[in-house]
């Protein structure tokens, strides 16, 4: 077994992994049983390799714990079918509170499909779940598939968990364009990297291990605002964003550091701790054009 992701979609191993860890807790934000089955070994192998555990643990189940919340509050709120594109080996249609009627449709790679429907053959969903293979890369059948979701829901919300990162700025572009066409394609959750962040993981482990096979592609420019900038050019504006730092700080989970440096972050001012509390997060985008900026 390679201990290197060999492909994108290797990723997926890897993060379930951590989900997996956080379900182990004795406070974690969420419960994942299935994730421990779907990461197997292969999982665990990954994050030994590419590093970072702690702070990798820490951030996934903050995203996970943030997007849940989202996805929760938007069915409250009246959508009606969840699209989850590049679904790797999420879970949330067998854990999440959903009613049982509720649409949910996993779209991937044909060879993860086929390995995660193979997993979870004998597991039941909380509410209907549709898989479906696609490359997502190929212009022609993303829009096809996209097209074709009208029957689906009448308020979906499409949901790229990391995802945007590994994807050119001309994919992005394609993708975001896509995604605004369809009049039934309401709202879109997405990853939000500072450049701060880009910057400082660029020199870091995981980065570098990721460059050869899987590297983080999409940088639409190096200020927060050309982030928001960017989608607002294709039709998609803010209506919420939550930092993963900030809401680690929150929930009692701040920044991972050592005791030295918990000690000094104490007496921090907030100031110089903002950027590394705002690297990252997830937004919830509505369709629109008068971008809401980034607060840096």
């Amino acid at each position: 077994m390679t201990e290197q992701i060999a492909h994108v979609s290797d990723t997926a191993f890897w993060v379930a992994w951590y989900r997996w860890l956080e379900t182990q807790r004795k406070d974690a934000l969420f419960k994942d049983p299935l994730a421990g089955k779907l990461a197997g070994a292969r999982g665990h192998v990954l994050a030994r390799h590419m590093g970072i555990e702690r702070a990798m643990a820490w951030s996934m189940a903050l995203r996970t714990h943030i997007i849940d919340r989202y996805i929760l509050a938007a069915v409250a709120d009246g959508v009606d079918c969840v699209v989850n594109l590049g679904a790797g080996l999420d879970t949330r249609p067998y854990r999440l509170d959903l009613p049982p009627g509720f649409q949910w449709i996993e779209v991937d790679f044909p060879h993860m499909i086929d390995f995660k429907t193979e997993t979870l053959r004998d597991e039941v969903p909380v509410c209907r779940l549709e898989r479906m293979a696609c490359d997502l890369s190929q212009d022609d059948a993303r829009q096809a598939l996209l097209a074709g979701l009208h029957s689906k829901g009448a308020r979906i919300l499409v949901l790229t968990e990391g995802v945007i990162p590994y994807l050119t700025n001309e994919s992005t572009d394609s993708l975001a364009q896509n995604l605004h066409e369809q009049d039934h394609i309401r709202y879109w959750i997405l990853d939000y990297f500072s450049p701060f962040f880009l910057n400082l993981a660029a020199r870091g482990v995981v980065m570098k291990r990721l460059q050869e096979n899987a590297p983080f592609r999409f940088n639409p420019g190096p200020t927060p605002n050309d982030w928001s900038d960017y989608f607002a050019a294709r039709g998609w504006i803010i209506q919420d964003m939550t930092f993963i730092g900030e809401e680690g700080r929150k929930l009692g989970r701040d920044l991972p550091a050592n005791w030295l440096m918990r000690f000094l972050m104490r007496f921090a001012k907030e100031e110089r701790m903002r950027p590394y509390r705002r690297m990252n997060g997830y937004a919830v985008m509505k369709k629109g054009s008068d971008a809401r900026p980034v607060e840096p």
